[in-house]
């Protein structure tokens, strides 16, 4: 991986992707904060070396260089999912280029389905802890302690600074920042309603099928990781309605300005 990586990371060094600082993963319909991204360079994940390539529809697939408030950022529009039929060093591939590249953060933006029935949909939430259920580790592969410490401390994954800052903008913005766990299971099929049982009972506020991993991988590179999920439906057992994708990507919208407001002004702080 070591040689995958370097000749990765060449590349784009090639391309003019210049010491970035942040890193940042666009989640399902929160796209538009591109549009407040002063784009430098940009390469379709299907022309870098050794990338996967995005096979959701609605996740395009593009790595961008530019300027976000003064600070150069490299953005992945569009990330992979176990579900695709990725291993997760494959999902994980792009942190690892991010770092390479320079970033010292990581924020990361997702899509969830709430447990926690207090939460509303298009309410944003800010992870503080993760459950992991995708069954397997980005780390667990012959030589990645050559990459960093094999037995990485997960004792508080999400930057905790960074946390405060997203609840002082949030409060200052009067946007809903809810705080919670977040648990990651592998999909593409939706929960039951026993599933979402069983992730009351194990403390998860909300379920999605990403982010974990790339948490993992962060805090393995010693990244400041921090990550934001948008509720798009909630998981009642005792009255589930069938969820359609369309929806949660409505939701997702709608609630992307309040998403790209919080970035945008923690950026600023970076």
């Amino acid at each position: 991986m070591i040689k995958y990586i370097n000749e990765t990371t060449e590349y784009l060094l090639n391309k003019g992707f210049d010491k970035p600082e942040i890193g940042i993963i666009l989640g399902t319909g929160l796209g538009k904060l591109l549009e407040d991204v002063n784009i430098i360079h940009e390469v379709s994940y299907n022309h870098i070396p050794y990338f996967p390539t995005a096979t959701v529809e609605f996740h395009k697939g593009k790595l961008i260089y530019g300027e976000l408030e003064g600070k150069k950022v490299v953005v992945m529009q569009g990330r992979f999912h176990l579900y695709e039929g990725y291993s997760l060093q494959d999902i994980t591939y792009p942190v690892r280029i991010m770092e390479k590249l320079g970033i010292h953060t990581l924020l990361v933006s997702n899509a969830s389905g709430a447990v926690n029935l207090d939460f509303q949909k298009g309410d944003l939430m800010l992870i503080d802890d993760h459950i992991n259920l995708l069954g397997g580790s980005p780390l667990a592969f012959k030589g990645v302690s050559k990459l960093g410490e094999r037995f990485v401390d997960m004792s508080a994954p999400y930057d905790k600074a960074i946390n405060e800052t997203f609840k002082s903008i949030a409060k200052a913005e009067n946007i809903t920042l809810n705080t919670g766990v977040y648990a990651s299971m592998l999909g593409p099929q939706l929960e039951t309603r026993a599933e979402y049982r069983m992730l009351k009972i194990l403390g998860a506020d909300a379920v999605g099928m990403s982010t974990v991993p790339e948490i993992i991988v962060a805090n393995h590179l010693k990244l400041k990781a921090a990550a934001v999920s948008v509720i798009t439906d909630q998981g009642d057992p005792d009255n589930l309605h069938p969820v359609d994708i369309n929806d949660i990507i409505a939701v997702a919208e709608q609630a992307e300005p309040k998403m790209i407001t919080l970035f945008k002004e923690l950026i600023k702080t970076l």
